[in-house]
């Protein structure tokens, strides 16, 4: 055992932005997203969850490295290196995503916990949900709060120990994984479109970028232009292993969530579901009252993790883009604005929540305008990695450069389809 121990700490140390980051993909909304399609659409959606590995990968390896070799997120190099006008749009189409996004998942968690304990006081749950994440990013210090965070990703293991309590048809898996059945609907399309969304998304991208920069300074490293080539290429394999497995680890969780909702709830003639609580309440007499249980702990503790991701990310791309002072590793005398605006995104979130909005449609939305904002981010994204102004000897290699415009010409493609289809249907 203490071999064992020994053994995995290389590994552990090694793995931070890149786990948090595919951890907080599967969010509430996330969630949502995935049962709300394999509820609708059973195990013909499945093959979503593989084609978008490799570009979900990708793309968090390009931003990831613009962050390292910057040593800035990527608002400040779009500051610095691009006309303002662009960086300020980027900006606000991240911002006012992610803002949506936490409104939508404080809800999720409101619902979750009123399963859980019976009390039906949904605002004053989103409150508290609130205040604990708000006040964790301000008062705990980053090496203490990160730490945290590396634990939280845990809490999605709960959805792959449903998945064994529901009755799989494996075969019909197999073929929904590798087979696409599409359709051309504007209902399909949505789905399509939020689960490209709800899993290569904008607040992903800065989040990443921005935590391997601030780690990097942590750390005391000198600028990645200035290493040597074994030191630097440790380093890109560092974050290569860091990113394969937060990605993986990310579409195995959505894998089990929507083949749960495929064998438990799609195969018992259940298609529609307007709540995330009312999808655990689907559950129960399907897959037992443990699985229910596990799901709704699941939608709290990867709310609990997306949360602060969520509000730091547009922090982080708001600040930067400013000329702020940015990082949580800054107090929050020394970076007001950064926590001003931390705070502000998290305190509109709540203020969403206060409507009659369908909550699953809610999600829904988040995760599809995540969809289509992403396709403009990841583009300026991808001429940036490419210039050797900006990255210097680390620009993108030809591999990276044709996973990553694949990766924006299938989040364009689906947006069109949605936006054409929901244009022509009657």
């Amino acid at each position: 055992m203490k071999f064992l121990t020994r053994s995995t700490q290389p590994l552990l140390k090694s793995l931070g932005p890149g786990l948090v980051t595919g951890a907080a993909d599967d969010d509430p909304s996330g969630i949502a997203t995935y049962s709300q399609a394999g509820a609708q659409f059973g195990t013909g959606v499945l093959w979503t969850t593989v084609l978008t590995l490799p570009l979900m990968v990708a793309i968090q390896l390009i931003s990831a490295r613009i962050g390292w070799v910057t040593g800035q997120g990527l608002a400040a190099t779009l500051r610095r290196r691009y006309p303002r006008p662009l960086g300020l749009a980027i900006v606000v189409l991240l911002v006012v995503a992610n803002t949506i996004n936490l409104g939508a998942d404080l809800a999720a968690m409101a619902g979750a916990a009123r399963l859980l304990t019976g009390v039906d006081a949904a605002h004053r749950w989103v409150m508290a949900f609130a205040a604990v994440s708000v006040g964790l990013q301000i008062w705990l210090p980053f090496p203490k709060y990160s730490p945290i965070l590396k634990g939280l990703t845990l809490s999605l293991l709960a959805y792959v120990a449903v998945l064994f309590s529901a009755q799989v048809n494996w075969t019909q898996v197999v073929l929904g994984s590798l087979l696409p059945q599409l359709h051309l609907g504007a209902d399909y399309w949505m789905v399509i479109v939020a689960v490209l969304g709800t899993t290569i998304s904008p607040y992903l991208f800065f989040w990443q970028a921005s935590q391997e920069a601030e780690e990097h300074a942590l750390r005391g490293d000198v600028p990645a232009g200035d290493m040597d080539h074994p030191t630097a290429r440790s380093h890109l394999r560092r974050i290569r292993l860091d990113t394969w497995t937060g990605m993986t680890f990310s579409n195995v969780i959505a894998f089990c969530i929507m083949l749960t909702a495929a064998m438990a709830l799609h195969e018992h003639g259940i298609a529609n579901i307007q709540t995330t609580d009312q999808a655990a309440q689907a559950l129960r007499p399907i897959v037992g009252e443990a699985a229910y249980l596990l799901f709704s702990l699941g939608v709290i503790g990867t709310g609990l993790l997306a949360v602060p991701v969520l509000a730091g990310s547009a922090a982080y791309a708001m600040a930067e883009a400013m000329g702020w002072p940015a990082g949580l590793n800054h107090t929050p005398a020394s970076a007001k604005g950064f926590y001003g605006v931390l705070a502000a995104a998290v305190v509109v979130g709540v203020v969403l929540d206060f409507n009659d909005i369908d909550p699953i449609k809610e999600l829904m939305w988040a995760a599809v305008i995540n969809g289509i904002v992403a396709v403009p981010i990841m583009a300026v994204m991808m001429h940036m990695a490419a210039n050797r102004e900006v990255m210097g000897r680390f620009a993108i290699g030809r591999r990276l450069r044709w996973l990553g415009w694949v990766t924006v010409a299938v989040m364009a493609v689906a947006s069109v389809a949605f936006l054409w289809t929901s244009a022509t249907s009657p």
